[in-house]
């Protein structure tokens, strides 16, 4: 009887220290963007406010082919709650368009957690260029065709796609050169080797306040706080509003229950005053939901943005 007791002791003993264990792993938040772009700082700003909330935060970063190496990977990832993808509009819809075959399902290989910031698209360019805002690049583009050189994050991101539209609809190209992510863009565009950069006001601006960069445009109906002077497009006689979001996703097999601890971390800090001025500091406006909201969100963006790629007739893209 003693050496039963002892054997039921001792299992209790175990499950309690492996149930400590797990506990204690970290969640790893994945970004499918190179590290210092604006997602990334953010997500960053993120998960030091969990961490201060008793959550172990790691965050990774896995850029390359418009995101689908971050998303590949989450999508593969144990469905245990702790390995969460930074997804958007490209890797949950876009990329389904853009590439000819993708090793991942963005609608069965994901679950939605929660919608965690967004931000308007811009236009950056150096202040050395012959113009000065959207209005005049457009009258520029016309008298020198092909000329300009224009950069983005991705492919399949919206700093690409909503450029794109507006550059077909008013008959001026440009040729777009792909980045891994918003820091490789902007460093190419100050370097030189572009002319324009289809990006988010966190990343770019830095250079825009030490005088290297300007925006050009603002892809919203009103200007941005943080640049003020910065024209909309909207102001410049151009109808275009295209708005960047973030969310976290998991893989599909995660517990219901992991899924809700983690969208009510989330939500907590994104209604803390605190978080919301340090996030505002940096371009960004956070905002919460729940799974639900997102997925339903998620469905109108696909909606909206992937029927206007198919009419771009692009060439499909390999990994």
């Amino acid at each position: 009887m003693r050496y039963l007791k002892f054997i039921a002791g001792l299992s209790l003993g175990l499950i309690a220290a492996l149930g400590a264990a797990h506990a204690e792993q970290p969640t790893r938040i994945v970004v499918p963007f190179a590290a210092g772009g604006g997602t990334d700082q953010y997500v960053r700003i993120l998960a030091s406010e969990l961490t201060k909330r008793g959550m172990q935060i790691i965050v990774e970063n896995k850029p390359g082919a418009s995101g689908i190496v971050a998303a590949d990977y989450v999508a593969k990832s144990r469905p245990d709650g702790r390995t969460v993808l930074v997804s958007s509009l490209g890797t949950l819809a876009n990329n389904t368009i853009l590439f000819d075959k993708l090793p991942y399902d963005p609608v069965k290989d994901f679950a939605p957690v929660s919608q965690i910031a967004y931000q308007p698209a811009i236009i950056v360019g150096r202040t050395d260029l012959p113009y000065k805002n959207i209005k005049e690049m457009v009258e520029y583009a016309k008298l020198h065709p092909g000329k300009i050189n224009r950069g983005s994050p991705g492919s399949a991101i919206l700093t690409n796609l909503a450029p794109m539209s507006f550059e077909k609809s008013i008959g001026i190209s440009t040729t777009h050169v792909p980045f891994n992510g918003d820091t490789p863009a902007l460093q190419a565009l100050l370097g030189g080797q572009i002319d324009i950069d289809g990006t988010s006001i966190t990343g770019s601006l830095p250079y825009i306040r030490s005088g290297q960069l300007r925006v050009l445009g603002v892809m919203d109906n009103r200007r941005l706080s943080q640049v003020p002077e910065a024209p909309t497009f909207k102001e410049m006689g151009y109808d275009v509003q295209a708005v960047l979001w973030y969310s976290l996703s998991v893989p599909a097999a995660t517990p219901k229950a992991a899924i809700e601890r983690l969208n009510h971390a989330v939500n907590q800090v994104i209604a803390d005053p605190e978080f919301v001025t340090r996030a505002h500091a940096i371009g960004m406006e956070p905002r919460g939901g729940t799974p639900e909201e997102l997925a339903k969100f998620v469905r109108t963006e696909f909606d909206r943005w992937v029927p206007l790629l198919q009419s771009l007739n692009l060439p499909k893209q390999g990994q």
